[in-house]
Protein backbone atom coordinates (compact mmCIF):
# COMPACT_ATOMS: atom_id res chain seq x y z
CA UNK A 1 0.00 0.00 0.00
CA UNK A 2 1.32 3.55 -1.19
CA UNK A 3 2.43 6.07 1.59
CA UNK A 4 0.65 9.27 1.56
CA UNK A 5 2.92 11.88 1.54
CA UNK A 6 2.79 14.42 3.91
CA UNK A 7 0.75 17.38 3.87
CA UNK A 8 2.49 20.78 2.66
CA UNK A 9 3.40 23.03 6.02
CA UNK A 10 1.05 25.83 6.21
CA UNK A 11 1.90 29.33 4.33
CA UNK A 12 3.07 32.07 6.32
CA UNK A 13 -0.63 33.69 5.17
CA UNK A 14 -2.17 30.77 6.30
CA UNK A 15 -0.81 30.94 9.66
CA UNK A 16 -1.36 34.70 10.12
CA UNK A 17 -5.60 34.11 9.53
CA UNK A 18 -5.56 30.80 11.41
CA UNK A 19 -3.79 33.41 14.03
CA UNK A 20 -6.62 35.72 13.61
CA UNK A 21 -9.01 33.71 14.22
CA UNK A 22 -8.06 32.17 17.20
CA UNK A 23 -7.20 35.67 18.55
CA UNK A 24 -10.93 36.27 17.85
CA UNK A 25 -11.93 33.12 19.28
CA UNK A 26 -10.15 33.93 22.57
CA UNK A 27 -11.85 37.50 23.51
CA UNK A 28 -14.89 35.75 22.58
CA UNK A 29 -14.47 33.39 25.02
CA UNK A 30 -13.04 36.04 27.36
CA UNK A 31 -15.85 38.12 26.81
CA UNK A 32 -18.65 35.19 27.77
CA UNK A 33 -16.75 34.22 30.63
CA UNK A 34 -16.71 38.25 31.83
CA UNK A 35 -20.43 38.25 31.12
CA UNK A 36 -20.87 34.50 32.67
CA UNK A 37 -18.60 35.65 35.84
CA UNK A 38 -20.94 39.07 36.35
CA UNK A 39 -23.82 37.03 35.97
CA UNK A 40 -22.83 34.65 38.55
CA UNK A 41 -21.62 37.86 41.36
CA UNK A 42 -25.56 38.80 40.24
CA UNK A 43 -27.10 35.90 41.21
CA UNK A 44 -25.02 35.60 44.35
CA UNK A 45 -25.57 38.92 45.42
CA UNK A 46 -29.57 38.43 45.02
CA UNK A 47 -29.47 35.30 47.38
CA UNK A 48 -27.56 37.87 49.71
CA UNK A 49 -30.72 40.72 49.64
CA UNK A 50 -32.92 40.68 52.47
CA UNK A 51 -35.11 43.43 54.46
CA UNK A 52 -32.19 44.56 56.00
CA UNK A 53 -29.84 46.02 53.34
CA UNK A 54 -33.20 45.89 50.34
CA UNK A 55 -36.43 47.12 49.61
CA UNK A 56 -37.33 43.02 50.26
CA UNK A 57 -40.47 43.06 52.44
CA UNK A 58 -39.75 40.73 56.00
CA UNK A 59 -41.83 38.13 55.43
CA UNK A 60 -39.80 37.50 52.37
CA UNK A 61 -36.74 36.46 54.37
CA UNK A 62 -37.77 33.23 55.26
CA UNK A 63 -36.53 31.55 58.17
CA UNK A 64 -32.75 32.20 57.04
CA UNK A 65 -33.51 35.57 58.00
CA UNK A 66 -30.03 36.91 59.65
CA UNK A 67 -29.67 38.74 62.86
CA UNK A 68 -30.50 41.95 62.82
CA UNK A 69 -27.93 44.40 62.88
CA UNK A 70 -28.28 47.94 63.81
CA UNK A 71 -26.72 51.00 62.25
CA UNK A 72 -27.85 53.00 65.83
CA UNK A 73 -25.18 53.89 68.17
CA UNK A 74 -25.71 52.01 71.87
CA UNK A 75 -25.67 54.09 75.03
CA UNK A 76 -27.48 57.46 73.85
CA UNK A 77 -30.25 56.78 76.14
CA UNK A 78 -30.60 56.02 79.55
CA UNK A 79 -32.75 52.75 80.86
CA UNK A 80 -35.41 53.56 82.77
CA UNK A 81 -37.93 56.48 84.40
CA UNK A 82 -35.65 60.28 83.81
CA UNK A 83 -34.03 61.73 86.39
CA UNK A 84 -36.56 63.30 88.84
CA UNK A 85 -39.33 61.79 87.33
CA UNK A 86 -42.13 61.41 90.28
CA UNK A 87 -43.41 58.07 90.39
CA UNK A 88 -46.75 57.18 92.61
CA UNK A 89 -49.14 54.12 93.03
CA UNK A 90 -52.65 54.21 91.25
CA UNK A 91 -55.95 56.59 92.94
CA UNK A 92 -58.10 54.17 94.71
CA UNK A 93 -61.64 53.97 94.00
CA UNK A 94 -62.41 50.96 97.10
CA UNK A 95 -60.22 50.20 100.11
CA UNK A 96 -60.54 46.89 101.41
CA UNK A 97 -59.12 46.75 104.90
CA UNK A 98 -57.55 43.59 105.89
CA UNK A 99 -58.02 43.30 109.13
CA UNK A 100 -56.74 39.97 111.49
CA UNK A 101 -59.88 38.48 113.43
CA UNK A 102 -58.15 38.03 117.10
CA UNK A 103 -55.07 37.85 118.73
CA UNK A 104 -53.17 34.49 117.89
CA UNK A 105 -51.52 34.24 121.55
CA UNK A 106 -55.02 35.00 123.48
CA UNK A 107 -57.45 35.17 120.89
CA UNK A 108 -58.78 38.25 122.46
CA UNK A 109 -60.54 41.22 119.96
CA UNK A 110 -58.18 43.28 118.26
CA UNK A 111 -59.28 46.55 118.59
CA UNK A 112 -56.59 49.26 117.22
CA UNK A 113 -55.44 49.34 113.87
CA UNK A 114 -52.74 50.50 111.30
CA UNK A 115 -51.88 50.42 107.64
CA UNK A 116 -48.82 48.22 107.94
CA UNK A 117 -48.78 47.19 103.98
CA UNK A 118 -50.32 48.34 101.22
CA UNK A 119 -51.07 46.62 97.45
CA UNK A 120 -53.21 47.78 94.93
CA UNK A 121 -55.01 45.74 91.91
CA UNK A 122 -56.01 47.75 89.27
CA UNK A 123 -59.73 45.74 87.65
CA UNK A 124 -62.24 46.52 85.81
CA UNK A 125 -66.22 46.79 86.84
CA UNK A 126 -68.69 44.56 85.47
CA UNK A 127 -68.72 45.54 81.29
CA UNK A 128 -72.70 45.28 80.98
CA UNK A 129 -74.42 47.46 78.94
CA UNK A 130 -76.59 49.74 80.35
CA UNK A 131 -80.51 49.96 78.60
CA UNK A 132 -81.76 54.08 79.14
CA UNK A 133 -84.73 54.37 78.20
CA UNK A 134 -86.30 58.21 77.32
CA UNK A 135 -89.81 59.07 78.00
CA UNK A 136 -91.39 61.61 76.12
CA UNK A 137 -93.78 63.70 79.12
CA UNK A 138 -96.18 65.51 78.36
CA UNK A 139 -97.73 68.23 80.79
CA UNK A 140 -100.81 70.68 80.87
CA UNK A 141 -100.71 74.19 82.02
CA UNK A 142 -103.16 75.59 84.46
CA UNK A 143 -104.31 77.84 81.63
CA UNK A 144 -105.16 74.78 79.64
CA UNK A 145 -102.49 74.73 77.13
CA UNK A 146 -100.83 71.09 76.23
CA UNK A 147 -97.09 70.39 76.32
CA UNK A 148 -94.72 67.43 75.10
CA UNK A 149 -91.18 66.89 75.62
CA UNK A 150 -89.12 66.86 72.90
CA UNK A 151 -86.14 64.03 72.21
CA UNK A 152 -82.79 64.82 71.87
CA UNK A 153 -81.90 65.26 67.91
CA UNK A 154 -79.87 61.49 68.02
CA UNK A 155 -82.76 59.37 69.56
CA UNK A 156 -84.79 58.74 66.30
CA UNK A 157 -86.55 55.15 66.94
CA UNK A 158 -87.96 53.31 69.22
CA UNK A 159 -85.13 50.63 69.74
CA UNK A 160 -81.77 51.92 68.56
CA UNK A 161 -77.95 51.83 70.01
CA UNK A 162 -75.75 54.32 71.77
CA UNK A 163 -72.59 56.24 70.76
CA UNK A 164 -70.78 54.26 73.06
CA UNK A 165 -71.80 51.14 71.73
CA UNK A 166 -71.29 52.24 68.58
CA UNK A 167 -67.95 53.88 68.81
CA UNK A 168 -66.54 50.08 70.73
CA UNK A 169 -67.33 48.20 67.56
CA UNK A 170 -65.80 50.88 65.09
CA UNK A 171 -63.36 50.88 67.35
CA UNK A 172 -62.68 47.05 66.92
CA UNK A 173 -63.41 46.66 63.58
CA UNK A 174 -61.59 49.67 62.19
CA UNK A 175 -58.45 50.56 64.15
CA UNK A 176 -58.03 47.02 65.91
CA UNK A 177 -58.87 44.93 62.97
CA UNK A 178 -61.16 42.77 64.52
CA UNK A 179 -63.00 40.64 61.44
CA UNK A 180 -66.61 41.42 62.16
CA UNK A 181 -67.79 38.00 63.08
CA UNK A 182 -65.56 38.28 65.84
CA UNK A 183 -66.68 41.76 66.83
CA UNK A 184 -70.08 40.59 67.25
CA UNK A 185 -68.53 37.38 69.28
CA UNK A 186 -66.33 39.55 71.82
CA UNK A 187 -69.48 42.41 72.03
CA UNK A 188 -72.10 39.55 73.30
CA UNK A 189 -68.84 37.83 75.66
CA UNK A 190 -68.19 40.88 77.00
CA UNK A 191 -71.14 43.45 77.22
CA UNK A 192 -74.42 40.99 76.91
CA UNK A 193 -75.42 42.51 74.07
CA UNK A 194 -76.36 40.54 70.44
CA UNK A 195 -75.10 42.96 67.57
CA UNK A 196 -74.95 42.00 63.85
CA UNK A 197 -72.44 42.17 61.25
CA UNK A 198 -74.79 44.01 59.32
CA UNK A 199 -75.15 46.53 62.60
CA UNK A 200 -71.49 46.59 62.89
CA UNK A 201 -71.18 47.40 59.15
CA UNK A 202 -73.74 50.63 59.29
CA UNK A 203 -71.45 51.68 62.23
CA UNK A 204 -68.27 52.13 60.01
CA UNK A 205 -70.40 53.73 57.65
CA UNK A 206 -71.96 56.42 59.47
CA UNK A 207 -68.86 57.24 61.32
CA UNK A 208 -67.12 57.42 57.72
CA UNK A 209 -70.00 59.99 56.53
CA UNK A 210 -69.68 61.90 59.62
CA UNK A 211 -66.11 62.62 59.06
CA UNK A 212 -66.17 63.44 55.94
CA UNK A 213 -65.83 67.37 56.53
CA UNK A 214 -62.74 66.77 58.98
CA UNK A 215 -61.41 64.39 56.29
CA UNK A 216 -61.06 67.23 53.62
CA UNK A 217 -59.98 69.02 56.34
CA UNK A 218 -56.84 67.07 57.18
CA UNK A 219 -56.09 67.02 53.15
CA UNK A 220 -56.17 70.83 53.17
CA UNK A 221 -54.23 70.86 56.45
CA UNK A 222 -51.38 68.59 55.17
CA UNK A 223 -51.08 70.66 51.55
CA UNK A 224 -50.58 73.52 53.40
CA UNK A 225 -48.10 72.28 56.00
CA UNK A 226 -44.17 72.81 55.17
CA UNK A 227 -42.91 69.35 54.97
CA UNK A 228 -44.94 66.37 54.12
CA UNK A 229 -43.56 62.94 53.65
CA UNK A 230 -45.59 60.79 51.25
CA UNK A 231 -45.70 57.58 50.07
CA UNK A 232 -47.78 54.42 48.63
CA UNK A 233 -48.03 50.56 48.72
CA UNK A 234 -49.59 47.95 46.96
CA UNK A 235 -53.52 47.12 48.53
CA UNK A 236 -56.34 44.92 47.22
CA UNK A 237 -59.46 45.99 46.52
CA UNK A 238 -62.22 43.86 44.67
CA UNK A 239 -59.50 41.10 43.95
CA UNK A 240 -57.58 44.05 41.92
CA UNK A 241 -54.61 45.31 42.47
CA UNK A 242 -54.67 49.25 43.43
CA UNK A 243 -52.33 51.62 45.23
CA UNK A 244 -53.11 53.70 48.72
CA UNK A 245 -51.23 56.91 48.66
CA UNK A 246 -50.59 58.51 51.55
CA UNK A 247 -49.59 62.37 52.60
CA UNK A 248 -48.84 62.47 56.41
CA UNK A 249 -47.18 65.07 58.88
CA UNK A 250 -46.36 64.70 62.36
CA UNK A 251 -49.35 65.84 63.28
CA UNK A 252 -51.73 64.92 60.51
CA UNK A 253 -52.52 62.05 57.97
CA UNK A 254 -54.52 61.74 55.01
CA UNK A 255 -54.88 58.78 53.21
CA UNK A 256 -56.76 57.60 49.90
CA UNK A 257 -56.58 54.80 47.08
CA UNK A 258 -56.04 54.77 43.49
CA UNK A 259 -56.09 52.00 40.66
CA UNK A 260 -52.85 53.94 39.36
CA UNK A 261 -49.35 54.70 41.34
CA UNK A 262 -47.76 57.22 39.24
CA UNK A 263 -48.95 60.88 38.49
CA UNK A 264 -52.15 60.02 37.46
CA UNK A 265 -53.33 58.97 41.28
CA UNK A 266 -51.12 62.15 42.34
CA UNK A 267 -53.02 64.57 40.63
CA UNK A 268 -56.45 62.79 40.89
CA UNK A 269 -55.97 62.48 44.67
CA UNK A 270 -54.86 66.50 44.39
CA UNK A 271 -53.13 66.80 47.81
CA UNK A 272 -49.82 67.04 46.25
CA UNK A 273 -49.82 69.40 42.97
CA UNK A 274 -50.42 72.20 44.55
CA UNK A 275 -47.70 71.81 47.71
CA UNK A 276 -45.06 74.11 47.65
CA UNK A 277 -43.21 73.03 50.74
CA UNK A 278 -40.60 70.23 51.18
CA UNK A 279 -41.77 66.76 50.09
CA UNK A 280 -40.26 63.70 51.72
CA UNK A 281 -40.23 60.37 49.24
CA UNK A 282 -38.30 57.34 48.43
CA UNK A 283 -37.51 58.57 44.86
CA UNK A 284 -40.15 57.82 43.14
CA UNK A 285 -39.91 59.70 39.78
CA UNK A 286 -43.82 60.70 39.75
CA UNK A 287 -42.74 62.87 42.80
CA UNK A 288 -40.03 64.58 41.05
CA UNK A 289 -42.15 66.09 38.52
CA UNK A 290 -44.18 68.13 41.22
CA UNK A 291 -42.43 71.63 41.58
CA UNK A 292 -41.81 71.95 45.17
CA UNK A 293 -38.60 71.39 47.12
CA UNK A 294 -37.53 66.95 47.38
CA UNK A 295 -36.11 65.64 50.80
CA UNK A 296 -34.94 61.77 49.55
CA UNK A 297 -35.83 59.45 52.43
CA UNK A 298 -31.89 58.09 53.84
CA UNK A 299 -33.66 54.84 55.09
CA UNK A 300 -32.92 53.50 51.82
CA UNK A 301 -29.66 55.11 51.07
CA UNK A 302 -28.39 53.38 54.12
CA UNK A 303 -29.84 49.27 53.28
CA UNK A 304 -28.83 49.95 49.38
CA UNK A 305 -25.23 50.84 50.99
CA UNK A 306 -25.29 48.34 53.42
CA UNK A 307 -25.92 45.82 51.04
CA UNK A 308 -23.01 47.12 48.79
CA UNK A 309 -20.86 47.01 51.60
CA UNK A 310 -21.78 43.53 52.96
CA UNK A 311 -22.55 41.87 49.61
CA UNK A 312 -20.77 43.13 46.49
CA UNK A 313 -16.86 42.81 47.87
CA UNK A 314 -16.46 46.71 47.93
CA UNK A 315 -14.29 46.11 51.34
CA UNK A 316 -12.00 44.32 49.30
CA UNK A 317 -11.26 47.53 47.03
CA UNK A 318 -12.25 50.42 49.00
CA UNK A 319 -14.43 50.41 51.70
CA UNK A 320 -16.19 53.74 50.41
CA UNK A 321 -19.55 52.07 51.03
CA UNK A 322 -18.95 52.00 54.76
CA UNK A 323 -17.79 55.14 55.09
CA UNK A 324 -21.25 56.48 53.41
CA UNK A 325 -22.85 54.79 55.83
CA UNK A 326 -21.01 56.39 59.07
CA UNK A 327 -21.28 59.72 56.77
CA UNK A 328 -24.51 59.86 56.98
CA UNK A 329 -25.17 58.63 60.58
CA UNK A 330 -22.80 61.07 61.40
CA UNK A 331 -24.94 64.12 59.67
CA UNK A 332 -28.13 62.70 61.15
CA UNK A 333 -26.22 62.77 65.02
CA UNK A 334 -25.30 66.32 64.29
CA UNK A 335 -28.56 67.57 63.41
CA UNK A 336 -30.30 65.70 66.31
CA UNK A 337 -27.86 66.97 68.93
CA UNK A 338 -28.17 70.41 67.57
CA UNK A 339 -32.16 70.43 66.90
CA UNK A 340 -31.96 71.81 63.75
CA UNK A 341 -30.33 72.45 60.27
CA UNK A 342 -26.03 72.64 60.19
CA UNK A 343 -23.85 75.24 60.35
CA UNK A 344 -22.54 76.61 56.77
CA UNK A 345 -19.59 75.67 57.63
CA UNK A 346 -19.96 72.05 58.74
CA UNK A 347 -22.39 71.76 55.57
CA UNK A 348 -19.30 72.36 53.70
CA UNK A 349 -17.45 69.66 55.17
CA UNK A 350 -20.12 67.06 55.00
CA UNK A 351 -20.46 67.76 50.85
CA UNK A 352 -16.66 68.42 50.22
CA UNK A 353 -16.60 64.68 52.52
CA UNK A 354 -19.50 63.27 50.64
CA UNK A 355 -18.21 64.40 46.72
CA UNK A 356 -14.98 62.77 47.66
CA UNK A 357 -16.40 59.45 48.82
CA UNK A 358 -18.56 59.57 45.11
CA UNK A 359 -15.65 59.95 43.52
CA UNK A 360 -13.77 56.66 45.27
CA UNK A 361 -16.62 54.90 44.76
CA UNK A 362 -16.89 55.54 41.15
CA UNK A 363 -13.03 55.22 40.07
CA UNK A 364 -14.05 51.35 41.66
CA UNK A 365 -17.30 51.26 39.49
CA UNK A 366 -17.09 53.17 36.30
CA UNK A 367 -19.59 53.20 33.33
CA UNK A 368 -19.92 50.00 31.57
CA UNK A 369 -19.48 50.38 27.64
CA UNK A 370 -20.72 47.69 25.31
CA UNK A 371 -17.96 45.94 23.82
CA UNK A 372 -18.24 44.74 19.96
CA UNK A 373 -19.89 41.42 20.96
CA UNK A 374 -22.90 43.38 22.17
CA UNK A 375 -26.19 42.49 20.21
CA UNK A 376 -28.21 46.35 20.64
CA UNK A 377 -30.97 45.93 22.39
CA UNK A 378 -33.51 48.71 23.13
CA UNK A 379 -33.07 51.39 26.29
CA UNK A 380 -29.53 51.67 27.88
CA UNK A 381 -26.63 49.63 28.69
CA UNK A 382 -27.04 47.64 31.74
CA UNK A 383 -24.97 49.39 34.55
CA UNK A 384 -23.99 47.45 37.54
CA UNK A 385 -25.66 48.07 40.81
CA UNK A 386 -23.05 49.94 42.24
CA UNK A 387 -22.82 52.11 39.55
CA UNK A 388 -26.62 53.15 39.39
CA UNK A 389 -26.44 54.02 43.11
CA UNK A 390 -23.26 56.17 43.15
CA UNK A 391 -25.03 57.82 40.01
CA UNK A 392 -28.34 58.57 41.73
CA UNK A 393 -26.45 60.09 44.91
CA UNK A 394 -24.44 62.26 43.18
CA UNK A 395 -27.57 63.48 41.22
CA UNK A 396 -29.45 64.23 43.80
CA UNK A 397 -26.81 64.84 46.64
CA UNK A 398 -28.96 68.10 47.24
CA UNK A 399 -32.17 66.00 48.20
CA UNK A 400 -29.87 63.40 49.98
CA UNK A 401 -28.74 66.13 52.49
CA UNK A 402 -31.73 67.94 52.59
CA UNK A 403 -32.17 66.92 56.22
CA UNK A 404 -29.37 68.82 57.61
CA UNK A 405 -30.03 72.20 55.36
CA UNK A 406 -33.99 72.56 55.81
CA UNK A 407 -35.71 73.30 58.97
CA UNK A 408 -38.35 70.60 59.76
CA UNK A 409 -36.64 67.95 56.65
CA UNK A 410 -36.62 64.50 58.32
CA UNK A 411 -33.55 62.03 57.96
CA UNK A 412 -36.43 59.52 56.97
CA UNK A 413 -39.35 59.03 54.83
CA UNK A 414 -40.87 56.55 58.27
CA UNK A 415 -43.12 58.61 59.10
CA UNK A 416 -45.46 58.11 55.80
CA UNK A 417 -44.46 54.54 55.40
CA UNK A 418 -45.69 53.74 59.65
CA UNK A 419 -48.78 55.87 57.93
CA UNK A 420 -49.09 52.87 55.43
CA UNK A 421 -48.25 50.22 57.92
CA UNK A 422 -51.23 48.82 59.70
CA UNK A 423 -53.29 48.99 56.17
CA UNK A 424 -51.16 46.29 55.45
CA UNK A 425 -51.76 44.25 58.74
CA UNK A 426 -55.77 44.76 57.69
CA UNK A 427 -55.30 43.80 54.49
CA UNK A 428 -53.28 40.36 55.81
CA UNK A 429 -56.60 40.16 58.52
CA UNK A 430 -59.50 40.03 55.62
CA UNK A 431 -57.74 38.99 52.72
CA UNK A 432 -58.77 41.89 50.62
CA UNK A 433 -61.24 44.90 50.69
CA UNK A 434 -64.33 43.37 48.77
CA UNK A 435 -65.75 46.80 48.00
CA UNK A 436 -64.71 50.64 46.90
CA UNK A 437 -67.05 51.69 49.81
CA UNK A 438 -65.29 49.24 52.43
CA UNK A 439 -61.76 50.87 51.24
CA UNK A 440 -63.04 54.53 51.04
CA UNK A 441 -64.62 53.82 54.71
CA UNK A 442 -61.69 52.41 56.24
CA UNK A 443 -59.06 55.22 54.52
CA UNK A 444 -61.30 57.80 55.87
CA UNK A 445 -61.55 56.71 59.23
CA UNK A 446 -58.20 55.14 59.60
CA UNK A 447 -56.99 59.04 58.01
CA UNK A 448 -59.13 60.77 61.35
CA UNK A 449 -57.98 58.25 64.00
CA UNK A 450 -54.08 58.39 63.30
CA UNK A 451 -54.43 62.15 62.91
CA UNK A 452 -56.06 61.78 66.93
CA UNK A 453 -53.17 59.56 68.10
CA UNK A 454 -50.45 62.06 66.63
CA UNK A 455 -52.26 64.48 68.47
CA UNK A 456 -52.93 62.43 71.55
CA UNK A 457 -56.52 62.90 71.89
CA UNK A 458 -57.93 59.37 73.25
CA UNK A 459 -59.23 57.52 70.25
CA UNK A 460 -62.35 56.12 71.91
CA UNK A 461 -63.54 59.66 73.34
CA UNK A 462 -62.86 60.59 69.42
CA UNK A 463 -65.13 57.69 67.56
CA UNK A 464 -68.15 58.59 70.57
CA UNK A 465 -67.41 62.46 70.09
CA UNK A 466 -68.04 61.47 66.21
CA UNK A 467 -71.67 59.54 67.26
CA UNK A 468 -72.48 62.16 69.28
CA UNK A 469 -72.44 64.70 66.17
CA UNK A 470 -69.50 67.19 67.56
CA UNK A 471 -66.28 65.28 66.71
CA UNK A 472 -62.74 66.35 67.87
CA UNK A 473 -61.58 68.68 65.09
CA UNK A 474 -58.10 67.98 63.46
Amino acid sequence: MQEQPDPAPPSYAQLLEQNVQLRASVQSLLAQLAKQQQQILELQARLGKNSTNSSKPPPGDGLSKPAPKSLRVPGQRPIGAPKGHQGGTLRQSEVVDVVPAQCSACQSALVDHEVLERRQILELPMLRAQVIEHQRMRSVCSCGAVHAGVFPPDITAPVQYGSRLKAVCVNLNQQQFVPLARTCELMADTFGVAVSETSVLAFTHEAAEALQPIYQQIGQAVQAAPVVCANETGIRIQGHQEWLHCAVTPSLSYLEHHPKRGMLAIEAIGILPPFKGTLVHDGLQSYKQLDCAHSLCNAHHLRELVYVHDNLNEKAFDDWAGQMIDTLLQGKREVDALGGPLPPERMQWFEAQWLALLGRGERFNPRQEPDDSFTRKRGKHKQSTQFNLLARLRQYKDDVWRFARDVGAPFTNNLAEQALRMSKVRQKVSGCFRTDEGARTFFAIRSYLQTMRKQRVNLFDCLVSVFDGQPHQA
